[in-house]
């Protein structure tokens, strides 16, 4: 493949990835998930001139406790500083859709690496051009239609740009590996470039990181100064490397990384007195995804381990069935089955290898030591790149499969194209089954959320007046009613009054949701429960069906106590 060829083919994957996810995000009305809101949010305030900040206290381990208080406590701000600028030409009353365009360009960038890694697996399997050229197309042309990709391609958070930034990063690995240059070697800046900026996007570039490190240290060593060229350790020609220029493939890198994300830890040092994402061992400890929210009860190592062996090798099974089924399998079936059936095998390419290590520290590291937190999507999030990984895996698994059962029946006529069309043709309804549903959940959240200031209004307790509310959903709230929002702790009325009497709230707001006791809990009494009075929204909901449904499961409280 040419120079000519490999631009584009890469630009047409790329803007047939920004065409589907363009129109996925066209029926996205409204920030969801939640933390979609948070990032959008903050870069429109960034972009109105307040700086990163957020309005809503979300959650309560990391100080100070203010609202407003500065953003990015425990999630990082890249995706916010990109999504700025499209806010910036749109202006701020287009906050949602203009943050929607770095995650739609990030999710072609996704698609054309997903090309370029079928291609390098193509090439070390020496197949014949055309299925080559079958096999990176292919890959491109699944990636662009796999609903998980497709879906987080069109939110404007961290998942699509982490994604993109991973995949580069494997794909420059492999080549360094492939041929070692030590200090001379620019590449190296290059991937430190990579490694901050990942960082600065999620903390599992800590993984990346990882990868890099075992990929080093499984390179061919030299016995004497003309060794020459030997096969290294990933089975690629390429020069063998003494113990000075595995420090500087080591070293280089990480200077680089610690570069860029040095900004950033000055300014967490200066917010919330620490140069670290806050919460990483909150959340390693949490026994419940509610504890997140915990302001009277936070999660600790005694709460942690008075659970047992038993109830934290649950844990840790639920965990891992999270990520494997409701991650994995079920979002990408049936490509993301073939490719995970196939990848002991197609893992071991050179081309695939330092992905699948990424893939393994990231699956195991949220599975095992945060099985609580990555049930609300801290592996989902971070899963882009597996997806691409698994996608590959099963059209080279596609690939041979057709190839065997085409020399079993003496097929004469070339037929690479099968596997590519099978992925996309089983890829394309389940698709839209999954932008059919976020397009109703959004449009739902847009309705509730539209009808619920004027509602409280004409009931005499305007949203601006009774700031900061307490509320279930912290983040919508105070995005969509420009309002300051504290989050309602899963803990008992009375610890709900102690948080309202520290910031003087006046209101709660809360959503009827079966899995939170919230706010069935006032039914069964108990201190503080008389602190609470309700507000009924049936007289002022509203004069249009529409809003009345839209607020039928929002109940509201004045919360009276002193």
């Amino acid at each position: 493949m040419n120079r000519r060829e490999a631009w584009l083919s890469a630009g047409a994957v790329f803007f047939l990835a920004v065409v589907v996810r363009a129109i996925a995000a066209a029926a996205v009305s409204f920030p969801v998930p939640e933390d979609t809101a948070y990032y959008a949010g903050v870069a429109r305030n960034l972009v109105e001139g307040r700086g990163l900040v957020s309005d809503a206290l979300w959650s309560y381990q990391t100080q100070p406790l203010v609202v407003p208080r500065a953003a990015f406590e425990v999630w990082m701000p890249l995706p916010s500083l990109l999504a700025a600028i499209p806010i910036w030409f749109a202006g701020a009353a287009n906050w949602f859709r203009a943050a929607q365009v770095v995650s739609v360009l990030s999710g072609g960038v996704v698609a054309a690496l997903a090309w370029r890694l079928g291609a390098d697996a193509a090439a070390e399997m020496a197949l014949p051009v055309a299925r080559a050229r079958t096999l990176a197309l292919g890959s491109g042309a699944a990636a662009s239609f796999l609903g998980p990709l497709v879906v987080y391609g069109a939110f404007p958070d961290s998942t699509g740009l982490f994604a993109a930034l991973s995949l580069a990063a494997c794909l420059l690995m492999t080549r360094i590996a492939s041929r070692p240059a030590g200090l001379a070697d620019r590449r190296l800046i290059g991937l430190g470039l990579l490694f901050g900026f990942a960082a600065l996007t999620r903390s599992e570039a800590l993984w990346l990181g990882l990868a890099w490190v075992i990929v080093v240290w499984r390179l061919k060593p030299t016995r004497a100064p003309d060794a020459g060229y030997a096969p290294n350790a990933l089975g690629a020609r390429g020069a063998a490397v003494d113990r000075r220029t595995r420090f500087a493939l080591v070293l280089l890198p990480a200077a680089v990384a610690a570069l860029v994300y040095a900004p950033w830890a000055i300014r967490d040092w200066l917010a919330f007195g620490s140069p670290v994402p806050g919460q990483t061992l909150a959340n390693a400890f949490s026994v419940s995804g509610f504890d997140i929210f915990a302001y009277q009860d936070p999660p600790s190592l005694t709460r942690y381990l008075a659970q047992g062996p038993a109830a934290l090798a649950g844990m840790r099974l639920a965990g891992t069935a999270h990520n494997l089924l409701d991650v994995i399998v079920i979002p990408a079936f049936p490509i993301g089955v073939i490719g995970l059936l196939a990848l002991p095998w197609t893992g071991r390419l050179v081309a695939m290898r330092t992905l699948t290590l990424t893939a393994a520290a990231t699956f195991l590291a949220t599975s095992l030591i945060f099985p609580v937190s990555t049930i609300w999507g801290t592996f989902l999030h971070a899963a882009g790149s597996i997806y691409v990984l698994l996608t590959v895996s099963s059209l080279i698994a596609l690939d041979a499969f057709i190839v065997r059962i085409g020399r079993i029946r003496r097929w004469t006529r070339p037929v690479a194209w099968l596997g590519p069309a099978f992925a996309v043709a089983v890829s394309i309804p389940l698709l839209a089954v999954s932008v059919v549903a976020v397009q109703q959940q959004s449009a739902d959240d847009r309705a509730r959320y539209d009808a619920l200031p004027a509602a409280l209004a004409r009931a005499g307790l305007p949203l601006s007046d009774n700031a900061p509310v307490i509320t279930d959903n912290p983040i919508w709230l105070s995005e969509s009613a420009h309002v300051t929002t504290l989050a309602l702790p899963e803990e008992s009325p009375e610890a709900v009054v102690v948080l309202a009497q520290r910031f003087g709230a006046k209101l709660l707001v809360v959503t009827i949701d079966d899995s939170r006791e919230w706010p069935g809990i006032l039914d069964e009494g108990g201190p503080g429960s008389d602190c609470f009075r309700n507000v009924s929204l049936a007289d002022y909901s509203g004069r249009t069906t529409e809003d009345r449904a839209a607020l039928a499961q929002v109940r509201v409280f004045r919360v009276i106590c002193p």
